[in-house]
């Protein structure tokens, strides 16, 4: 009977250690198609809001940790300024536009009275011929009457008239170059103040241009006075009340887009080797037991966690203990749904599954 009862703890004791050998065998065979950690977390876009131009905050449109829509309004600063300098660029546009209006017709006047010169010079010019030829004339004429009077064919009256006719067509001949080489250089003056005027057309038309820029700043910054959220998502982290004075660049809060959530996924570098983009994998929210997500494992980071730390550690010291590196894994989640949204946020842990065979 005792060696009946000893054969009976023998036997129980070989079925629970078969029953072990087959869970560990199990649980061996199905964990070598899976690569698991528990060191990940959701996470997603923080858009900090900062002031684009500075004032008096007017209004404040929310509440902290209100869900807001893309475009919605946030926070008013009080543009008065602002509108005041659009004011004052649209003027000084007009101003511009004026003053190349104005010298544009100078412009044209400019070049009609080059013109005017020009021809007052060619006529000059023709007068000189008509002056040469007249006086050409008179002195044969003068020849002619001369050898007559030597011939005593013609009177001392009748020379001493045709001489003094050549005299006044000489007088007038030189009258006539000097009113050329006058009127050449003025017709050269009239014409330069023609190309200067061309000239402050480029300028006029290069001091619109500023002004217009000046004017799209002055809108631009009208437009920044009123701060709308750059997603949808949650707004948070308020530090700005009503009638305080911020600056430019100043925080002011920051919008979480929860629309886009996925999971950092921190594998140990001996696993990295049999995980790669595109293998399915499921998700466990520690906050939430039961829930479980699926999604696909998006990329790698790029380097190991230690890398982005703020002081990286450096191996050359000749302290060199060697660790486990972990590499962060990026994996997106699939068909989320409404509900499953509304109760995630960024920063929550994660228990990770991926699936590698």
């Amino acid at each position: 009977d005792k060696q009946a009862k000893k054969g009976k703890k023998v036997f129980i004791f070989i079925g629970i250690a078969a029953v072990v050998l087959i869970a560990v065998v199990i649980n061996y065979i199905l964990g070598a198609n899976y690569e698991k950690t528990d060191n990940a977390q959701i996470d997603a876009d923080i858009v900090p809001i900062r002031s684009s131009v500075g004032g008096y905050v007017k209004t404040i449109h929310f509440t902290d940790n209100q869900l807001v829509k893309k475009g919605d309004l946030l926070i008013t600063i009080d543009d008065t300024e602002l509108k005041a300098k659009v004011a004052q660029a649209e003027a000084a546009l007009e101003n511009a536009k004026a003053n190349l209006a104005a010298v544009k017709t100078n412009a044209i006047a400019s070049g009609q009275n080059a013109d005017a010169a020009s021809m007052s010079s060619e006529t000059t010019q023709q007068s000189i011929s008509i002056a040469k030829t007249r006086l050409a004339k008179l002195k044969e004429d003068y020849k002619r009457i001369k050898n007559m009077y030597d011939d005593k064919a013609a009177t001392k009256a009748e020379l001493d008239n045709i001489k003094a006719e050549v005299d006044v067509a000489e007088a007038q001949y030189l009258s006539a170059q000097n009113q050329f080489k006058a009127s050449s250089a003025q017709s050269m003056g009239v014409r330069s103040q023609a190309e200067g005027q061309k000239s402050m057309i480029a300028l006029a038309e290069a001091w619109v241009r500023q002004r217009e820029a000046e004017l799209v700043l002055a809108k631009t910054q009208l437009d920044y006075a009123t701060i709308e959220a750059p997603c949808d998502g949650v707004v948070s982290k308020r530090n700005v009340e009503v009638g305080q004075f911020i600056t430019a660049g100043q925080p002011l809060c920051s919008t979480i887009d929860n629309t886009h959530l996925w999971i950092t996924a921190n594998f140990k570098e001996t696993q990295v080797n049999k995980i790669h983009p595109g293998q399915t994998v499921e998700v466990e929210i520690d906050a939430y037991p039961g829930m479980t997500l699926h999604g696909h494992v998006e990329s790698y980071i790029g380097a190991t966690g230690a890398k982005f730390s703020l002081l990286p550690p450096d191996n050359s010291t000749g302290n060199f203990v060697k660790i486990v590196q972990r590499v962060p894994l990026k994996i997106a989640l699939d068909n989320l749904s409404k509900d499953e949204i509304a109760k995630l946020f960024p920063g929550l842990s994660a228990f990770v599954t991926v699936k590698i065979k």
